[in-house]
């Protein structure tokens, strides 16, 4: 195994988090392209010198640190949510240095460590990995913008004095990326790890019901052609049809909802919000839309409403490498034996994105009481060290 050094690896996790350090507990505002996210990039790639690696942003802002000569790649993102924790996306950037540092230091194998920008969708879904990976072409996603009205384009201007060219994936034999679970099935069962199967899919769009607005206090209930009645409408509309198609592990959510004009006294003639769904299931994923649009329908027509449909986002179901898998469960058995399990990861992160070019895996460990996305997510620091021993034990076999 190499020889991490622990309290070095969290000494770093926590300076990460001062880069806009926020709320309660160990809260963290850091969006994309804000200051605190590229003067924490700024740091990371001073660290990433330290260790020997040579650092170099890409045209968006993602960061890596490069070792001379094919490498395994590491990392995650250092990016947060409007309002997020500390650790997500953060814990797998550090747990990357933290190993390749000791690889160098040991003499073992070859590491790189990534920082993927904008992972937390202010511009898309898992921007910068997608626009790296193929999956998003950049003329495209500088067209994309933010719930302000910012450009992508015009975010990342703000690094156009950091950005260098394009990182070649070809250098790089595979990726593996340490995530907090983000999710209660490892906490709740007080086990360590979990060292995922596969990445769910996921669909996402925004869907517009058109009313006609009107006088809150003179319009009778039965003249009304109310666009938030009719999202409400569908909504229960949904809950019911999907009884018969859905799994246990399959989640859908509406929001971003936006009421026209948005007063007390108005009957509202628009409501646009987005529909959100994931399953591991591509057929499932399709089945679903299909009742999505179907229901959709069937409430404008009955209420009088105009119906459009956004554009489609997401992204497929993507199995995890199993030669990578395995080193995985290998070293967890060795760290952490009995305290793991094999899971889905009903999250997205960068890992589906690269796993379009290399074999790509990836780890978990508890979040306390399943939070995440939120100021109190948090992981004993003790399992955030049995993750970084289990990823540096995968890494050390020299198989991966």
């Amino acid at each position: 195994m190499l020889k991490v050094k622990p309290e070095r690896f969290l000494d770093d996790l926590h300076h990460l988090r001062s880069f806009g350090a926020a709320g309660v507990g160990k809260g963290v505002v850091r969006p994309a392209y804000s200051p605190p996210d590229i003067a924490a990039r700024q740091w990371l790639a001073e660290r990433m010198a330290e260790a020997g690696l040579r650092p170099q942003f890409d045209p968006v802002g993602s960061l890596f640190g490069l070792v001379d000569g094919p490498s395994l790649l590491l990392g995650s993102h250092s990016d947060s949510q409007p309002e997020g924790g500390w650790l997500d996306g953060a814990l797998g950037v550090i747990a990357g240095l933290e190993i390749a540092r000791a690889a160098r230091e040991t003499g073992g194998p070859p590491v790189s460590v990534v920082s993927f920008q904008d992972e937390e969708g202010r511009f898309g879904v898992t921007t910068g990995s997608a626009i790296w990976s193929g999956n998003l072409a950049l003329e495209v996603a500088d067209r994309q913008t933010d719930r302000m009205g910012v450009s992508f384009a015009e975010a990342r201007a703000a690094m156009a004095h950091l950005a260098g060219k394009f990182v070649d994936p070809s250098q790089f034999s595979g990726f593996m990326e340490l995530h907090i679970e983000q999710g209660p099935w490892l906490s709740e069962a007080k086990e360590a790890v979990g060292i995922v199967t596969d990445i769910v899919g996921i669909r996402d769009m925004r869907i517009t019901f058109d009313g006609e607005q009107n006088h809150a206090g003179t319009t009778p209930m039965h003249r009304r052609r109310d666009a938030f009645q009719g999202l409400a409408r569908f909504n229960a509309l949904i809950n019911e049809r999907f009884r018969n198609v859905v799994s246990p592990q399959t989640v859908w959510t509406i929001g971003h909802v936006a009421l026209h004009p948005d007063a007390h006294s108005i009957v509202p003639g628009r409501a646009t919000f987005s529909m959100q769904w994931r399953d591991g299931d591509t057929e499932r994923l399709s089945r679903m839309e299909t009742v999505i649009r179907d229901a959709a329908e069937e409430v404008a027509s009955a209420a009088g409403l105009g119906l459009s449909f956004g554009d489609m986002l997401g992204l497929e179901p993507v199995p995890m490498d199993a030669r990578l898998r395995a080193a995985l469960c290998e070293s967890a058995d060795t760290v952490a034996p009995g305290r793991w399990r094999q899971m889905q990861s009903g999250a997205l992160h960068d890992a589906t994105n690269v796993a379009r070019l290399m074999p790509a895996a990836m780890l978990f460990v508890p979040s306390i009481n399943g939070i995440s996305h939120a100021f109190a997510e948090d992981t004993d620091e003790a399992d955030l060290v049995t993750g970084l021993m289990v990823l540096a034990g995968a890494v050390g076999r020299g198989s991966v």
